[in-house]
């Protein structure tokens, strides 16, 4: 393949009114889909007004903000008072019990009142945070249901310690911007869980007691489905004892008359007995719209972009143009997965952005990302286009037939994503070529947050260059065996 072989091709390609429009229509019509959605969408939340004492709707608002910029939950129990300087505070965990609420039965109203229980992530400990505002920076080290000892800050990082059990001694210090949580089983021995460091924390900052719960998760016929579910520490040899403490239930919800706690958490005191209860999480946020939903429409471009090229090589089967064993192959692949390229990136690098400033004064508040991600789903789209276009323009040399090559191409692109979203298995995204849809996943699993982590939700198995990697693959593999077949054909049939 040369340079001339390719500009033979290009030729071919651009003469073709029906391939030049097609290709068209595979970016215009992601495009218009995804600016029509950002501007039609619409989420509200109701809310009590008081001057006209009803409920009313209005946009739904933005998500809470962490210190990185992602979006988090910060909502728990904290019962604390103010720490001058450098210092600690330690306490044993004595036990921790909780409620989960069952769902209620089919065709029924809010269902059964809570039950006994806890969730895994059911957690309870010690804090240092910078005040009480929501979104802050903190560090923790704590006790959970299911899973041990943990040293967490900041919402999205995480340290284990041991499997934990009751009771167990926790202690948090401070130096300068660095926290050190440690755990004991008697204590007297004190292990060392994690360090965090908070760059720019205040001389100043709130330490203290905790409780909180995330709420417990199933998947319902409609999509994921959270009930409510709270966890109740109770702490003792608590440790400085004197000052006074305050309590925040920071981030309860309200209800729609916008002054009563909706689930309240509380804390008592009796003697050296501290008892706190809490519901709610502190974590990254799974909960929002990722970016790449914006880009809905790819599903019907890329089906366009098949079309093109099945029959950028078909139609030159039906007249006899073959030229040189292989190099015109290869020739027509660099053509096609670069204009499929354009038609994937240029509709995306225009619909992610406005998408991103449309929707939020509409009360659709998509997840943040950082700018890697941005251009990962953005590139990443046209790279998927591409190598679908590659995969495709080889299954169409390999079939010859035009209208099965584009039913095998759909078939192996498509149909394997749709079963893994109606819950055939996760693996299709591991081992067939829809894996490189992963490509454009903008969201991340973190294996100390509860979630329903499957492609439904817009997680998939693979991280998005590898699963990028198994459609790569495939394209490659395919094509490989189309320059082959092809060259033995024309060693028979020697071209004119």
């Amino acid at each position: 393949m040369d340079s001339v072989e390719i500009r033979a091709e290009w030729t071919s390609f651009r003469t073709s009114r029906g391939r030049v429009i097609g290709m068209v229509l595979a970016a215009l019509v992601p495009l218009a889909l995804g600016l029509t959605l950002a501007a039609t969408s619409r989420a509200t939340c109701g809310k009590f007004d008081i001057q006209k004492r009803a409920i009313v709707e209005e946009p739904c608002p933005p998500p809470i903000l962490g210190p990185g910029g992602q979006a988090v939950e910060d909502n728990f129990y904290f019962v604390h008072q103010p720490l001058h300087g450098d210092g600690s505070i330690t306490a044993r965990v004595n036990s921790m019990t909780g409620r989960i609420k069952e769902p209620p039965p089919p065709g029924t109203g809010g269902g059964p009142p809570p039950v006994p229980g806890l969730v895994p992530w059911a957690k309870a400990g010690l804090m240092v945070k910078d005040g009480v505002k929501q979104g802050s920076q903190y560090a923790a080290v704590m006790v959970t249901a299911q899973h041990g000892v943990r040293m967490q800050y900041n919402f999205t990082e995480d340290t284990a310690g041991s499997a934990g059990g009751y009771p167990r001694w926790l202690r948090l210090t401070r130096a300068g911007d660095t926290l050190t949580g440690f755990e004991s089983a008697d204590g007297e021995q004190w292990t060392e869980v994690g360090k965090a460091r908070l760059d720019g924390l205040p001389e100043t900052v709130e330490i203290g007691l905790f409780a909180a719960s995330p709420g417990a998760l199933t998947m319902a016929r409609g999509g994921p489905e959270e009930r409510f579910a709270e966890a109740t520490a109770v702490f003792d040899q608590v440790s400085p004892q004197d000052g006074t403490w305050k309590r925040d239930d920071i981030g309860v919800e309200l209800e729609l008359d916008g002054v009563t706690p909706h689930h309240p958490g509380g804390f008592s005191r009796s003697g050296d007995k501290f008892i706190v209860t809490g519901a709610d999480d502190i974590a990254p946020s799974t909960d929002g719209q990722p970016i790449e939903r914006t880009l809905i429409g790819g599903f019907v471009g890329l089906i366009l972009v098949i079309v093109v090229a099945v029959t950028f090589v078909t139609a030159e089967n039906r007249r006899g143009q073959i030229r040189r064993p292989g190099a015109d192959l290869a020739a027509k692949s660099v053509v096609i997965g670069t204009v499929a390229f354009l038609a994937g990136v240029i509709p995306a690098a225009i619909v992610v952005p406005a998408g991103l400033k449309m929707l939020p004064p509409n009360g659709i508040h998509p997840l943040p990302v950082s700018l890697p991600t941005y251009l990962q789903v953005i590139v990443g789209t046209g790279l998927l286009f591409a190598a679908v276009a590659v995969l495709s323009l080889a299954l169409g040399a390999l079939i010859k037939r035009g209208i099965v090559a584009i039913t095998v191409a759909v078939a192996v692109v498509f149909l394997p994503y749709v079963l893994a979203l109606a819950g055939a298995g996760a693996w299709l995204l591991v081992f067939t070529p829809a894996a490189g849809f992963a490509i454009q996943q903008s969201v991340r699993e973190y294996a100390h947050v509860q979630g329903i982590y499957l492609p439904i939700t817009g997680y998939f198995p693979l991280a998005p260059w590898a699963g990028f990697g198994v459609l790569c693959a495939y394209a490659a593999l395919v094509l490989g065996l189309a320059m082959r077949r092809r060259g033995r054909l024309q060693s028979i049939v020697p071209a004119p």
